[in-house]
């Protein structure tokens, strides 16, 4: 696979960082990329075919941004281009969220107390 990049913080509008990541998930397209790829990598082509109403080019131009974005790595087989998720990259985001929702894990796990009380807290012997 490619090497990959530093991350960059920054919001000038491309590079690594939750600015990067958010821009690039704001499409529905490039989010049904993203599905495509996690259980491992695609050809642009096998990528492209799951659509019909953008051209290859148009898939391509996702794809560049995906990879800018820090969300896919792309390793060359000969003339093929093959797409894989890099789930390190949502990371960032899931930080960034977990820092403004911060009662999310603490209010998760009250509604599977309600829903799941405990029977005891003893070991069975």
């Amino acid at each position: 696979m490619s090497a990959v990049p530093a991350r960059r913080d920054d919001d000038s509008g491309g590079g690594y960082g939750p600015d990067a990541v958010l821009r690039a998930l704001a499409d529905p397209r490039r989010r049904q990329i993203l599905r495509l790829v996690r259980g491992g990598e695609l050809a642009a082509g096998q990528i492209a075919g799951h659509f019909d109403d953008i051209t290859q080019q148009g898939i391509s131009q996702h794809l560049r941004v995906l990879e800018r974005a820090g969300l896919l790595t792309e390793r060359r087989d000969g003339t093929r281009r093959l797409y894989e998720l890099r789930s390190e990259a949502l990371e960032q985001v899931r930080a960034m969220l977990a820092e403004l929702w911060p009662d999310a894990l603490q209010r998760l796990k009250a509604a599977v107390e309600a829903n799941h009380p405990r029977t005891g807290d003893t070991d069975p012997p």
